[in-house]
This record gives structure tokens, C-alpha cells and sequence, in this order.
């Protein structure tokens, strides 16, 4: 019989107490807040015990967020924020910053995933992901409430310095230029950089990197592009990805050595975040309180310093 556990953020068990904590390991290493105040023992081996998707204690929680992974670094702030206005949340809150199918995938599989051999199983109360799935999902009865609440645009990430000289989109086909790139069956920014990348070369472009270069080796594909892509460029096993432009900014806000290639508008895509009330959310009042948080002016100037564009700056 599974026993399922979870093994370094969280451990739930009929008659023990909840234990969760926060891990965080290159590219990701600055210390964050972590949401569950009594983290138990901590226990933290770099890139062998380290679970960075998975925030706070789901065991208690009152408030349980499936959020798009490329918001990650945005979240401590967000929650801290959130948590001044709702103080009978504080440390209540568990949240996954995981990509937006794979979340899709865990709520098709009864709410529960596997990551090694830790599995979680938590009903969320929010989902957050791109605004045209949002609102497909409302009109299937799946989430109610949804609003838009930032938007973000592509950039090409590199090593500090550009040592390959990658000034255009076009430039990732040469030969010998070693990518890592989000795979469009798991990560929906795949098929928005295939989009921006048939606007620069055409569909010769995107089989030269789709495919061509897949099938040598030249590009290699991810499942977690916002964790995988930096660390490939940082250990030198790529020299190039085409991430989402606060990617980039977090990366370099850090102290990485990471720069970013900019995309032109006319090659570019913009993609805009919303979030709703998953059906049957057990805290269905307190997931309407986030989303309202969301749309607030605080939310907004924390979206902004992080390299998304708010809404206000949509409108204007």
C-alpha cells in the first residue's frame, strides 16, 4: 500500500501535528518567507532533499493556492501583504508553484501529486494560470469568480556577458547554440514562444528548435522552465532560453549571472494571468478575498517591481 508522506515540506498524519517548511536551492537561493510558521525540523540537502514548488503546511491551511510557477518569486511578498489585512490567516496559507498544466493535471488526479516519492494530496481553493484558460474553465463550471490581474511578455535569458552573441530570436537556430526551452505538452508558454518564434523565422524557425535541434541534442526541453532554464544557463549547460521577462529580472535582482535578450513587440507575446474559485473550494470566502487582493493597488506595485506589467499600466 502507498504510504503517502510528504517529505520535506510537510508531513500529515492521522493523530501528529503538521510540519512544513520551505527550501529553496540555485537558482532560486535567496531566502524567502515561508508561510507555515512552525516549520519543525528542517531538513535540507541541496539538489538531492529539496521540494521549492511546495509552500507552507497544507495540513492545517485555510487558505490553498495552485498558482503558476513563474510567479514563484512574487508569492512571499504577495502572502505577506495579504496576510496584513487578513491576520486570521497568517501561516494558514499553502500554495504550489507548480506549471499550470501539471497543476491541471494534479486537480484531474483527485487534487494529489508525486513528486520522488512525496505525494500530496490538497484541494485548492484558487487557480491561477493564463486569463483564456481561466475563462474556458469558468464557462465548464470548474472555477467561478475569475479576474485578470497582470500581464508579461518574453525575453530571451543568457549568461551574463551574451558570449554567444544572441541578439534575436532568430539567432537560437544557429548551429551549436545549446537551448533550453519549455516543452509545450506541459507548459503553456511553449506554444506562445513557438508563436513568437514563427513571427521571427517562420515555421522553418520553430522546426529548427521544435525539432531539429530536439532531436540532436542542441535543444533540451523542460518540465519546470522557470527552475530549469536558469540553473541549466548558470551551470553552462545552455546558452540560451526564452523565459518570461520577470524571470529574468528576478534572476539578476538576486545577484545571478544572468542578462536578458529583449524581444521585439512585433515578434513578441504577451500573456495576461488570471485566477478563480475552484469549484467546490473549502475555503471559498477566503479565495475570494485573495482574488480581490489581486486586483488591489499594493498587489499591483508588488506585480510591477517584479517585471510583470499591472493592470493599471494595461489601461494606460
Amino acid at each position: 500500500m502507498k504510504t503517502r508522506i510528504l517529505l520535506l515540506s510537510v508531513i500529515c498524519a492521522v493523530g501528529s501535528t503538521g510540519r512544513a517548511f520551505a527550501q529553496s536551492s540555485p537558482p532560486w537561493s535567496q531566502q524567502q518567507n515561508d508561510p507555515a510558521p512552525d516549520k519543525g525540523f528542517v531538513f535540507h540537502v541541496p539538489d538531492v532533499d529539496n521540494v521549492p514548488d511546495l509552500h507552507g503546511n497544507p495540513c492545517s491551511a485555510k487558505l490553498v493556492l495552485f498558482i503558476g510557477g513563474n510567479q514563484f518569486f512574487a508569492l512571499p511578498q504577495l502572502i505577506a501583504a495579504f496576510e496584513v489585512q487578513h491576520s486570521e490567516l497568517k501561516g494558514q496559507i499553502f500554495y504550489e508553484t507548480l506549471p499550470p498544466g501539471i497543476l491541471r493535471k494534479q486537480m484531474a488526479a483527485g487534487n494529489a501529486i508525486t513528486l520522488g516519492n512525496l505525494t500530496v494530496q490538497v484541494q485548492p481553493d484558487v487557480y491561477e494560470a493564463g486569463t483564456r484558460a481561466l475563462h474556458s474553465m469558468e464557462q465548464a463550471g470548474e472555477v467561478s469568480g475569475v479576474v485578470t490581474y497582470a500581464t508579461n511578455t518574453l525575453e530571451i535569458m543568457v549568461p551574463k556577458g551574451n558570449p554567444q552573441a544572441i541578439h534575436s530570436l532568430l539567432d537560437l537556430g544557429r548551429a551549436g547554440i545549446r537551448l533550453s526551452m519549455p516543452n509545450p505538452k506541459w507548459e503553456g508558454v511553449g506554444n506562445q514562444i513557438m508563436s513568437s518564434l514563427r513571427k521571427a523565422g517562420g515555421d522553418a524557425l520553430v522546426k529548427a528548435i521544435y525539432e531539429t535541434k530536439v532531436q540532436n541534442g542542441q535543444t533540451v526541453l523542460t518540465e519546470i522552465h522557470h527552475r530549469q532554464t536558469p540553473m541549466r544557463i548558470l551551470k553552462g549547460e545552455a546558452d540560451a532560453g526564452v523565459t518570461w521577462a520577470s524571470e529574468v529580472r528576478f534572476q539578476h535582482s538576486i545577484g545571478n549571472p544572468i542578462e536578458g535578450v529583449a524581444i521585439p513587440d512585433a515578434q513578441n507575446m504577451t500573456a495576461s494571468y488570471a485566477g478563480g474559485v475552484v469549484k467546490g473550494a473549502p475555503h471559498a470566502a477566503a479565495a475570494a478575498q485573495w482574488l480581490l487582493f489581486l486586483q488591489s493597488a499594493e498587489a499591483q506595485s508588488i506585480y510591477r517591481k517584479y517585471g510583470f506589467r499591472s493592470m493599471t499600466d494595461e489601461a494606460n
